[in-house]
């Protein structure tokens, strides 16, 4: 009953699970654990790690006992880390984990990478699992430049993350296949140009593409604007501010967006935001949403 009593805290701890290690640090012998599998008491789940009592029946228990068949340098990873970080209910039906070392248990899915170090792993709920930056990374090659955006900033928000551990993932990663994506989207949240730098990229897009010019820095309705387009009664403010430290996404993330509202109050004017990426790298879809927009605004106005 002592042995029992003991097999079930350990178990306790993790989801349910013991390895065999754990048994024979408790004084179990090889024939009593077979006894105790034969009486239906253990359960093999993988090699070398038991349920105690019952299967696992929660996504969170089945993890408990696919890390200690991976081993202690392994965390949860992918869309199961992502589940994990943002507290989802449903979880991926796979399991998917990363190890440090070539551990391959039958049944799982275990990616090795050399390059996981210890910062690249947290703890939520008793669980290893990776850490949001890498979870990004891991996730980068699978997901749209939307998604992926999506995905970081609602990481960010839960969990702290900020570009300095994005930039560390990405830089100890060079040929990781979500690298490119990543850096990518780093640079879109650190490269905040000057505002005149931003407003000359914008002036020329007007130009290339021939759309009318807007008049840049000037007050409506008491509000200094970045961009008006006067025959349209359109604002475009410009995400052009610099950042000066490097976690600061809030001019990408939050202030920006809440001063479009305050313009659109206080002018009562339509106020629509392009970013750095916008005008330049993606210059030519922006230019052909602006010309809709000022085509629109132009069939709006009363006649004469």
């Amino acid at each position: 009953m002592e042995s029992a009593h003991r097999i079930a805290e350990v178990a306790r701890r993790q989801g349910g699970h013991v390895t065999t290690a754990q048994l024979h640090t408790l004084g179990l012998t090889h024939r009593a654990i077979e006894h105790r599998v034969v009486r239906g008491a253990l359960l093999r789940v993988h090699h070398g790690v038991y349920a105690v009592g019952h299967l696992p029946t929660t996504p969170q228990e089945r993890a408990h006992g696919a890390l200690l068949a991976a081993g202690p340098r392994s965390a949860l990873a992918g869309f199961v880390a992502l589940a994990l970080w943002r507290g989802d209910r449903d979880w991926p039906a796979e399991i998917e984990l990363i190890a440090a070392l070539d551990r391959r248990p039958a049944g799982l899915r275990v990616r090795r990478s050399a390059s996981l170090l210890q910062r690249d792993i947290r703890t939520v709920q008793g669980l290893r699992v990776t850490s949001p930056a890498r979870t990004a990374l891991d996730l980068a090659p699978r997901l749209s430049d939307h998604d992926l955006t999506r995905i970081v900033n609602d990481l960010r928000h839960r969990t702290g993350l900020g570009v300095r551990q994005l930039r560390d993932v990405a830089r100890r990663n060079p040929r990781h296949r979500g690298h490119r994506a990543l850096v990518q989207l780093i640079g879109e949240a650190q490269r905040q140009p000057t505002r005149s730098e931003l407003e000359n990229a914008f002036l020329r897009l007007c130009r290339r593409h021939r759309l009318p010019t807007p008049r840049i820095n000037v007050h409506v309705g008491g509000e200094r604007v970045d961009a008006y387009f006067p025959e349209h009664r359109l604002i475009v403010e410009l995400d052009g501010r610099e950042v000066t430290h490097a976690e600061d996404w809030r001019p990408a993330f939050e202030q920006d967006r809440a001063r479009v509202v305050d313009i659109m109050l206080r002018t009562g004017l339509p106020t629509i935001r392009f970013t750095w990426d916008q005008v330049t790298r993606r210059h030519e879809a922006t230019a052909a949403k602006l010309a809709g927009i000022l085509a629109a605004r132009r069939s709006d106005r009363p006649s004469a």
